[in-house]
């Protein structure tokens, strides 16, 4: 379970002293999938940047029983937390094996199963250089088999979907659901996408560097459905773009 009490981020501009975030209160309990969304700008990221010690943070986050909170990157990485960005790095002269075996830490694994759990075939993968070569789904779900091979309590995923071909992106949607089924990992996902959305045990709603809501993935949806039946904007709008009735939104 992590926990994030009364945390804040805010940094120093040439305006003065800017908030990201405002008494962030959130309990992320164990095998489950939460899935953040909200307006760009809302927060979102930062959330993520400051549970894997990326941005300083005020309060405190407590992963189980240890507080967390004074720890950085690194420590936060031996205590189980990991974070994938929306860009997987290339590495220039490793390979895939070598690359999960890294991420292991020296545990023993199994380098065929992690690359089959994220639907790539070992015998295609495991010798093959990482580089200019490899297609952002392949990158994707490759950074999802290193962070499958570090066992980590809370797996952190900034918009997995950005930059991947919508075949690659039914593959990313069934590895997330295969990892929560197999694995007892705190899922955090940021995503406006309906199809992620509808794996979340729970939406978290992101705005304004606040949680300004919590729900089923069901009951986001139907209000986004509702709010598209709604708008006159959509519905009375005159050939050449010009609304003739002000949105009801």
């Amino acid at each position: 379970m992590l926990r994030m009490i009364n945390v804040g981020v805010a940094f120093e501009g040439d305006s003065g002293n800017k908030e990201v975030l405002k008494d962030i209160n959130l309990t992320l309990e164990n095998n489950k999938i939460y899935v953040m969304t909200g307006p760009n700008g809302g927060g979102k990221s930062s959330i993520a940047k400051a549970i894997m010690g990326i941005y300083p943070t005020s309060g405190r986050i407590m992963l189980d029983d240890t507080d967390i909170s004074e720890m950085g990157i690194t420590e936060r990485a031996r205590q189980g937390i990991g974070y994938a960005f929306q860009m997987p790095a290339r590495f220039k002269g490793l390979k895939v094996r070598d690359l999960l075996r890294l991420a292991s830490g020296g545990e023993k694994i199994d380098e065929c199963q992690l690359l089959y759990d994220v639907g790539l075939c070992a015998q295609d993968y495991l010798n093959r250089e990482i580089n200019a070569t490899f297609s952002g789904g392949e990158l994707k779900r490759i950074e999802i088999a290193s962070i499958l091979a570090r066992r980590l309590k809370v797996a952190l995923f900034d918009e997995p979907e950005a930059g991947i071909d919508l075949w690659s992106f039914q593959r990313l949607t069934e590895t997330f659901e295969a990892l929560h089924r197999k694995y007892d990992t705190t899922i955090v996902i940021i995503s406006h996408q309906e199809r992620i959305l509808r794996l979340a045990d729970e939406v978290i709603l992101i705005s304004d560097g606040t949680v300004s809501g919590r729900t089923s993935h069901e009951e986001f949806l139907n209000q986004i459905s509702e709010m598209d039946s709604n708008c006159l904007c959509k519905s009375d709008c005159i050939k050449g773009g010009a609304a003739n009735a002000e949105c009801s939104r």
